[in-house]
């Protein structure tokens, strides 16, 4: 699964970073800061909620489930 930010969209929530730290990080500003655009499988779950939990639609995802 692909992962994509949008750091103009991104508020700071840090909604991603506590789903899945090895994936998401936060900047000194707060804004999102993609770790990893094509975490392994055992992160899909996690990546999924980070998408759903983004209050202003700044992370995607697309690609085939593992």
């Amino acid at each position: 699964m692909r992962v994509h930010v949008d750091r103009d969209r991104c508020i700071g929530s840090g909604n991603c970073v506590m789903t899945d730290e090895e994936v998401f990080d936060q900047d000194d500003e707060g804004k999102v800061v993609l770790l990893e655009n094509d975490p392994g499988a055992e992160h899909d779950e996690a990546v999924r909620t980070a998408v759903a939990s983004c209050p202003v639609q700044a992370i995607s995802a697309d690609g085939p489930a593992r």
